[in-house]
């Protein structure tokens, strides 16, 4: 992809976003992502960034689709996760045979796929590929995609030999609308049910191999972003709308603090608060410090992967500390934001409060899991084995 092709898919997004900043209440309402809002971010070539270019695709370099991601975040939450959801599996789906490839976009090179990563069900080993069975939580943005990846153990003679994702097309599994929270509530994050259905071998993908950065959809996808780990693309791809939402926060509590009278302190202006000015400095700083860190990380193990050199564990255990405290500092900043925002922004609809439900509840998504993460860094710097497939 050129770079004329990367600012015109940036500069597309961009364009969208005071509309999807208007959907954001009916977004929220309808507890799903408007159809016409995918259909907006698929006009402007979103989808297609980390998608192979045999079909299609632009195969950018990662922090290009992780701005495009921050920006969708900083107008709509729910949009910006869902959009990052769905706009990594094409890299994921890169990574898998030719042929589950083939499946899924031979007809439609335009085909979403949606997720649940999480080991909710069980495979057992058969002639030719899997049997799967199970109910999968959380599969953000289900309602878009006529396909699934799937997370879950593989078992021979009750024995647990391996751990893969499995896709599925939409014919094999049933969505279950139960999703109602306080947060991210426009996700559409909806149950997979899945009911003893063959998987053939070619749409399973082993973690052991995905944790070594060597997969059989290398073979037709070279490029250096199908050698990135996927625990450092993933997670990313969590923390990115998160710091989106804290800016979006940020923007609003800016422009709410610019007009706001405080009567308990005899009409005084907000912007003339010098406490107001230091929350604002400081959330600015922790959005920024969040962005350029990630953002660094993931840039390095890339321009790595260009060179064709070895991608070093200790920048990869960095990536994954960074992203976790790229988290918490976007929510830090959210609070402190909120915190300082008077009871007006207390108020259903205004922007504040929905940015800081939906932070709060990207903040509890497993990738977030910061101490689980930062022990891993500390395993490594001490020169123990780390073991772990989320690296």
């Amino acid at each position: 992809m050129s770079e004329q092709d990367t600012q015109a898919v940036i500069a597309g997004v961009d364009e969208l976003l005071p509309v999807l900043r208007e959907r954001a209440q009916e977004t929220e309402d309808k507890r799903r992502i408007p159809d016409e809002s995918i259909k907006s971010l698929q006009e402007v070539g979103f989808f297609k960034l980390l998608q192979p270019k045999p079909y299609g695709g632009y195969e950018a370099d990662p922090v290009t689709f992780y701005t495009a991601v921050k920006k969708i975040a900083s107008a709509c939450g729910s949009t910006g996760w869902v959009a990052s959801i769905l706009g990594v599996h094409p890299w994921h789906l890169g990574l898998f045979e030719a042929q589950a490839q083939q499946d899924v976009w031979g007809d439609n090179v335009d085909t979403l796929v949606s997720s649940s990563y999480a080991p909710m069900g069980k495979a057992t080993v058969v002639d030719g590929g899997y049997r799967l069975s199970g109910r999968w939580s959380f599969s953000s943005g289900c309602d878009h995609g006529t396909w699934v990846l799937l997370g879950g153990p593989a078992f021979k003679d009750d024995k647990p030999v391996d751990f893969c994702t499995y896709l599925l097309p939409i014919s094999d599994y049933t969505i279950v609308d139960v999703w109602d929270t306080v947060g991210l509530r426009g996700t559409g994050s909806n149950d997979i049910v899945v009911e003893d259905v063959f998987i053939p071998q070619h749409r399973a993908l082993s973690f052991m191999l995905t944790s070594k950065c060597k997969t059989p959809g290398q073979e037709v996808n070279p490029g250096p972003l199908y050698r990135l780990p996927y625990g450092s693309v993933h997670p990313s791809t969590i923390t990115a709308p998160i710091i989106g939402m804290a800016q979006g926060a940020y923007d609003a509590h800016v422009e709410h603090q610019r007009k706001r009278v405080r009567a308990a302190y005899a009409g005084e202006q907000s912007k003339e608060d010098p406490f107001a000015k230091v929350r604002i400095a400081e959330a600015a700083s922790e959005i920024d410090a969040a962005w350029l860190q990630l953002t660094h990380n993931i840039d390095e193990l890339y321009q790595l992967a260009c060179k064709g050199e070895k991608l070093p564990f200790d920048t990869r255990l960095r990536v994954r500390r960074d992203q976790v405290r790229g988290t918490e500092r976007a929510i830090g900043a959210v609070d402190r934001l909120f915190e300082n925002s008077g009871g007006r922004a207390l108020k259903m609809g205004t922007p504040i409060q929905r940015f800081w439900r939906d932070a709060h509840a990207g903040r509890v998504h497993a990738a977030n899991d910061p101490e689980r993460a930062y022990t891993m860094f500390g395993t490594g710097e001490f020169g123990l084995p780390v073991e772990n497939a989320m690296v």
